[in-house]
Formats: C-alpha cells, structure tokens, sequence
C-alpha cells in the first residue's frame, strides 16, 4: 500500500484528493505549505510524493530541488499551470511526471501507479520463492499469503536480488542498480537496506532463507 504525501493549499482539493486517493488503496498525508511538506517528507520518507506548485511561501518548484538533493523518491507535480515552460521547468527541477489540473481522481492514481513502476523498473510478471510471492506488475509483495509493505528502495533491492536466484551480488553492484549508477553512497546503505528488507520477508532475519549473505562478497537471493 504506497504511502503519499499531497503538497496542496487549497484545503477542498487536499481534502477531496486524499479521500479518493485513499479509496484507491493509497496511505495519503496531506501538507498545506512547502515547508510543511518538506518536514513531513523528512518524518515519513513516502513512497511518493504529490506537489502543487503554486504554494504559499516556498513554491513547488524550490520544494522539489529542495527534495532531489536527499532523495530520488518519486515526485508528480499537480497544478492548473500547463504552459510549455512550467512543464519544462518542473521536470528539469526533478519531477517525474507533470499533471494539470483538473484531473479525475482514477486519472492521477493510474499516473501515480505508473511512476511507481517506473521507478522500480522491473516488470516480468509474478515470481515465486517459497511462501514469497513477488508480482513485478501490480508491485505487490506477499509472505505466506499477506501483503507486505515495501519502500520504493526495499523493492527494487528485493527485485534486483530475486531476478537471478543464487547470483552474488556485491555490494558495489546493488549500489549502482538499486541506489541508481553513479551514487557515491556508503556500502552500509546496502547492508542497512538488507537489514530493514530481511525483517520484512523473512520469518527468521537472523537466519535468512531468502536474502543470505555471501561473505566477503555481498548477497545473494537463496535459491529457495
């Protein structure tokens, strides 16, 4: 269930948009200003995040630079500004996608549905490990029949491990393919992210069946 944030002013359309977005199986916090949003953002770490742009204060544009220096979480951008350059200028400021309102409520949520897959990029059906069951489509993870909650980060670690059973991965390459190429993160990003993942898919995350370490070397996804 992909937790939100709703960057919006306007109390009727936060308001009406958190109810629908909700009715369509999204966890939605709503923040009235830029700021607000961005201290939201640094106590929730959402899945995604949905901006207006024009906001008192710091206005869209800022609070999406201000994000994309810590975070490549997901954004869309929603406002009634629809003109060539704010498109360009919000998509070079980091957004993923741009929507203008007015949008129909299943509108947005299929457009929030196919940043999310984008973001985690791997879509080859439904894989089965034991009692663990990956369905790359729909981007659902379930143990033993229920539903585990994942973070956007969580999954594509758990999709890049369980694409080639038995592969060791180091921690290098879980770095450039999950945390993106090029990022100069820490190694024990990986081993933190294996940390929070094993206590979500694994009964015993002291002793991992699905995500098992190679020491010396990195990880490997069983073969279970």
């Amino acid at each position: 269930m992909p937790d939100l944030l709703l960057i919006e002013d306007d109390a009727m359309v936060r308001r009406g948009l958190q109810l629908a977005l909700q009715r369509h199986g999204h966890v939605v916090v709503g923040a009235e200003t830029g700021e607000i949003g961005l201290e939201t953002f640094a106590d929730r770490n959402p899945d995604l995040v949905v901006l207006d742009l024009m906001l008192p204060g710091i206005d869209g544009f800022e609070v999406c630079r201000r994000i994309r220096r810590s975070s490549q979480v997901p954004i869309i951008m929603l406002t009634a500004r629809g003109d060539d350059f704010d498109v360009v200028t919000g998509l070079e400021a980091g957004a993923d996608d741009y929507v203008v309102k007015p949008i129909q409520p299943t509108v947005l949520d299929a457009r929030i549905r196919a940043v999310l897959r984008r973001a985690v990029g791997e879509h080859d059906g439904v894989r089965v490990h034991g009692g663990l069951r990956i369905d790359t489509d729909s981007l659902m993870v379930t143990v033993e029949g229920a539903e585990v909650s994942l973070t956007p980060t969580e999954l594509r670690l758990l999709l890049v491990l369980s694409r080639s059973p038995g592969r060791v991965f180091s921690r290098q390459q879980l770095l450039e393919q999950v945390w993106e190429q090029g990022y100069l993160g820490d190694s024990r990003l990986v081993d933190n992210g294996v940390m929070r993942l094993r206590t979500k898919i694994e009964r015993d995350p002291a002793s991992p069946r699905y995500v098992q370490t190679a020491r010396g070397f990195g990880y490997r996804f069983g073969p279970v």
